[in-house]
């Protein structure tokens, strides 16, 4: 299969060479694992170069945290804390840049500061004008699964099949705003709104989601489903998250989202050379 492109306002992002790694930059208080350590100007632009020269190839920057529990923002506060960072790095860093929101008004004033994605944690079924703002700017688009009725399916049941109606509403919506279909990736939303079994049958059946014809992206780094099972706090899951990355990869997974970008390139890389090998 030829490589394909993602693409990014005038960015284009090539696709199936290697597994890209979408570098996380949160300028948030309460985020679960680094929140209020990158929320200065300078910190946080920092950071974002590190993350690139450690081999991001995308950086999602998020102003408000969405880990379980989370304190909700005013719309001025987001962008405060997300405009000023994105026009430092617009233009100045080699890589695009995502902002990490699911408030149309944030997403608009972050692609008016230069952003090049949008991602969306209700996957276009909040907010419905947040379409429209995508739409419109040409921006591409992650569009995540998060749906609160799957946590009350009886113990093993399939957790696929509701995932991929959901995605399909997703895409529908998509579709009627005008979104290019080339804009588009899809993420399952690991640890939205799932229970710990959900959370390990779709890391497990990650390539299935294949057949909806999009990139996938893989969000799992240092999340609760890690440190359920080992039993470890966040700041001791990279080992956990490595193997959700390599699980992935050998699932054919376009982007994973990681706040380790050096680690997991490495890994994701090892893990795309033994799969390239497998199937030649």
């Amino acid at each position: 299969m030829p490589p394909r492109e993602l693409l990014c306002r005038d960015r284009r992002v090539l696709l199936g060479r290697e597994p890209l790694i979408v570098g996380i930059l949160n300028v948030t208080d309460d985020s679960f694992f680094d929140g209020g350590r990158f929320n200065a100007l300078e910190a946080a632009v920092a950071h974002a170069r590190q993350l690139v020269d450690d081999g991001a190839a995308l950086l999602d920057l998020g102003g408000q945290s969405t880990r379980p529990g989370y304190t909700e923002l005013a719309v001025t506060e987001e962008i405060r804390r997300v405009v000023p960072i994105i026009r430092e790095l617009a233009g100045r860093i080699p890589v695009p840049l995502s902002i990490d929101t699911y408030k149309p008004d944030v997403a608009r004033a972050a692609i008016e500061a230069g952003a090049h994605l949008v991602n969306d944690v209700h996957g276009l079924q909040g907010d419905p004008a947040m379409a429209d703002v995508i739409a419109q700017s040409r921006c591409a688009a992650i569009l995540m699964h998060n749906d609160p009725a799957l946590r009350d399916l009886p113990a093993g049941a399939d957790v696929l099949s509701p995932i991929k109606t959901f995605f399909d509403r997703t895409l529908a919506l998509a579709d009627r705003a005008g979104i290019d279909p080339a804009r588009i990736i899809l993420d399952p939303g690991i640890g939205f709104a799932k229970t710990q079994e959900q959370n390990l049958a779709l890391l497990a059946r990650l390539g299935e989601l294949h057949e909806l014809g999009h990139p996938l992206l893989l969000g799992a780094s240092r999340k609760s489903v890690i440190g359920n099972v080992l039993g470890l706090p966040p700041e001791e899951r990279l080992e956990g998250t490595l193997a959700t990355t390599a699980l992935a990869v050998w699932q054919g997974v376009d982007f994973l989202r990681v706040h380790d970008v050096r680690a997991n390139r490495r890994v994701a890389l090892m893990a795309a050379a033994i799969r390239n090998f497998q199937t030649t």
